[in-house]
């Protein structure tokens, strides 16, 4: 598995070569990606301080949190480098190694969305036996599921990868590194990367993403059989959260990873929807729309101030 490239590194063009867009840019993504660490960690310190909160919906909250924190950081700090840096540059190494840690980030998100899809279906299906069937075991084995499927994933998509070579285009028209964006830049044979990555995006993601809408087709099932409309809004409020966070990860993922590589602006824009925007907002849409979280909040300032 040994690569045996002329190239020993990359050049990030990056979303714009002139300097006023780029410092523009650079002050732009940092208030983004402080905005993210910010809203995500009160979002995980609340879970955790907040003893209202110690329910599986939250705990899977937390963990979401978490990984938002960390898929964006795999990419945003050296994004901003960067943009104040002349020499854009990153090595073949540390490309390979974003692709691995983008790709497992990403894997785990879309397998705990899966998993908190599965607790709103439990909650609103069967509400007496929720307590029961979500214990902390169950939780923690979701959670570590996705974990290890999405980083098993990931590393056979990065020891396949390994084996391309790069002999002499050195130039990645995005900010970050990714499969897609590399295939055009290799002077061997891409099929057999290209194929694996196919199979575990139609596999992985798809697979979850079906996971979810067949749970979400129960779940309104289920809340339309309520009688009380009362019921029905509380039921629908506990889950519109997740589809917007869903809507955003997926729609954004699959259109950058499934689209045909092209070089286009488009796959920068979709790269930025999943790898800042969606992070920067997931924190904002699951406390605004939640009267728990917001109370969780008030109650931890009260604490403190």
């Amino acid at each position: 598995m040994r690569n045996h490239s002329i190239v020993s590194e990359f050049i990030l063009l990056g979303l714009s070569a002139d300097p006023q867009i780029q410092a523009l840019l650079f002050v732009l993504f940092l208030l983004i990606y402080l905005l993210t660490l910010m809203g995500n960690l009160m979002l995980l310190l609340v879970i955790r301080v907040d003893s209202h909160l110690h329910i599986p919906m939250y705990f899977f909250l937390g963990q979401l949190s978490f990984l938002d924190l960390c898929h964006s950081s795999v990419t945003v700090p050296k994004l901003l480098e960067n943009l104040l840096s002349e020499k854009k540059t990153i090595s073949v190494e540390g490309c390979m190694a974003q692709v691995f840690f983008v790709f497992a980030t990403g894997g785990t998100e879309s397998c705990l969305l899966t998993a908190m899809a599965y607790d709103r279906y439990v909650a609103i299906t069967s509400p007496l036996l929720y307590g029961q069937v979500m214990n902390r075991q169950r939780c923690m084995g979701l959670v570590w599921s996705s974990w290890g499927l999405a980083f098993l994933d990931a590393l056979i998509n990065i020891l396949v990868a390994l084996n391309l070579d790069f002999c002499e285009a050195q130039n990645i028209h995005h900010f970050s590194c990714e499969l897609p964006s590399l295939y055009p830049l290799s002077c061997s044979d891409v099929t057999a990367s290209f194929t694996v990555l196919l199979c575990s995006s139609l596999l992985h993601f798809f697979g979850n993403f079906l996971l979810i809408f067949f749970s979400y087709v129960r779940i309104l099932s289920a809340i339309l059989a309520i009688n009380s409309t009362t019921g029905r809004s509380k039921a629908f409020s506990t889950c519109f959260s997740h589809v917007i966070v869903v809507c955003f990860f997926y729609g954004s993922g699959f259109l950058r990873y499934l689209m045909p590589t092209s070089d286009s602006p488009l796959e920068a824009v979709f790269s930025v929807q999943y790898s800042m925007i969606t992070p920067m907002l997931n924190p904002l849409i699951y406390s605004l729309k939640n009267k728990e979280v917001k109370a969780g909040v008030r109650r931890m300032l009260r604490k403190c101030f």
